[in-house]
């Protein structure tokens, strides 16, 4: 999401590529870590794949959720193939509420998956749970089992048995961390994108919600359609550049946002750092700035001079 301020602040100089002066605006959310494991990497991808769909911007969905990253079977609880994914939430209620629906639909439904927590040092107040909300598709056949201070639900199932931790940690992240890259076409656009893309994925403890970690539809606060939370960032929109107040550098025809949530603070401020680098260091950009609203949404901010430095 992007702002429609009315200035344009001053610009900074990187690699020959404008640095707007301004900064992201994120604000705090809640977010947890699953666990999902399989017979292998194959079905324990499309377990997180089917989980993380329609889960791109709370504005609309549930949730926002996306793979972390994959694990390789000797660090996992099962030792299995794993894929670690986080979802982040309003409060803990309606992440509990989404988490119990997309576990039961999405990864007790998958061939050969288990789900575990994957956040811990969690306050039993700050806990959601997860396999004892679901356990009941088991219809009295449903078994409890107990490691030390974790308890897992074993669910009968066609191929065996559904193995899911009962309680999952949370914790108080960051939601709405943001690059967005002008490039001088949409090719050159998507290629840098593309690239800052690989470089927010080397990190962990953050997500990229939208498809491929990019959005092409950024959006304002409010509408002139009443009914409407959001609607289309007219001032980035390269074919409405005549008809509105625009954002865009000359040359410019193609913006591609990334947005990012993350466990912390320092975890979304390096992948923006890692982002904007790899997006600077590519052909054809020619500026990258950031969306805000004036710094009345959320507490969070991170300017952009500020990942200048390596």
């Amino acid at each position: 999401m992007t702002s429609d301020l009315a200035t344009t602040p001053a610009l900074l100089n990187f690699n020959g590529v404008e640095i707007v002066d301004t900064f992201a605006e994120a604000f705090p959310i809640k977010g947890a870590r699953l666990i999902i494991t399989a017979v292998n990497a194959k079905w324990a991808e499309t377990a997180a794949t089917v989980l993380c769909g329609n889960a791109t911007s709370v504005i609309a969905c549930d949730v926002e959720a996306a793979i972390e990253r994959q694990i390789p079977a000797d660090q996992t609880p099962d030792g299995r193939p794993g894929v670690s994914v986080l979802v982040f939430g309003f409060s803990t209620d309606s992440l509990a509420k989404s988490l119990q629906g997309r576990v039961g639909q999405c990864i007790l439904t998958c061939p050969t998956t288990a789900c575990f927590n994957g956040i811990f040092d969690c306050p039993k107040e700050k806990r959601i749970r997860i396999g004892g909300g679901i356990r009941y598709f088991g219809d009295t056949f449903q078994k409890s089992k107990k490691l030390e201070d974790r308890r897992f639900w074993r669910i009968p199932v066609m191929d065996g048995e559904f193995l899911c931790e009962d309680y999952f940690g949370t914790i108080t992240g960051v939601a709405g961390g943001n690059l967005l890259i002008c490039g001088t076409n949409s090719a050159t656009a998507l290629q840098a994108a593309e690239a800052a893309v690989d470089a927010i994925r080397l990190g962990t403890d953050v997500a990229l919600p939208f498809p491929g970690g990019l959005v092409r539809s950024g959006s304002k606060v409010g509408s002139k359609y009443p009914k409407l939370k959001a609607s289309t960032n007219d001032a980035y929109c390269p074919t409405l550049r005549g008809v509105t107040e625009s954002e865009l550098p000359k040359g410019c025809q193609a913006v591609y946002e990334i947005v990012i949530d993350g466990l912390s603070f320092e975890a979304v401020q390096s992948a923006m750092r890692r982002g904007l680098h790899a997006a600077a260091a590519s052909a054809g950009v020619l500026r990258i700035t950031a969306g805000n609203y004036g710094g009345k949404l959320g507490k969070h901010h991170f300017h952009l001079r500020d990942l200048l430095n390596s």
